[in-house]
This record gives C-alpha cells, structure tokens and sequence, in this order.
C-alpha cells in the first residue's frame, strides 16, 4: 500500500470514528436527559457527526477525481 493509500485509509477510519463519537454524544444527550446539559451535548454530537460525514464525503469525492 503506498503512502496516499495508507492516508486516505487513515482518513476514513478516523471520518467513521468521528461519526460514532457524534451518535454517542447525541444517544448521551436524549438518554441522560436529567442533568441539564442536553442542548450543550446534542450540538457538540451534531457537529461530530457533520464533520464526520463531511469528511468522507469529501474523501469520496477526492477520490474519484470530481
């Protein structure tokens, strides 16, 4: 595997890891409604997962060249 390959593999597993920490945060943020800080968790979960995604979506279309 060359250097770029190794790259974009690194990318998309660390875009996924990304995504995942952002379902948590939001799944952390509905289930432990009762501590106060669900709007502050909710959007850092979003943001996670926005990023996440854009980052593979971006990756994708680096990819094919578009």
């Amino acid at each position: 595997m060359t250097g770029r390959g190794v790259h974009r593999s690194g990318t998309r597993l660390l875009s996924l890891l990304m995504a995942a920490v952002g379902v948590a945060l939001i799944v952390e943020a509905i289930v432990g409604v009762g501590n106060g800080s669900i709007s502050a968790l909710l959007l850092v979960g979003v943001l996670f997962v926005a990023a996440g995604v854009g980052r593979l979506y971006i990756e994708r279309k680096r990819g094919t060249g578009a």
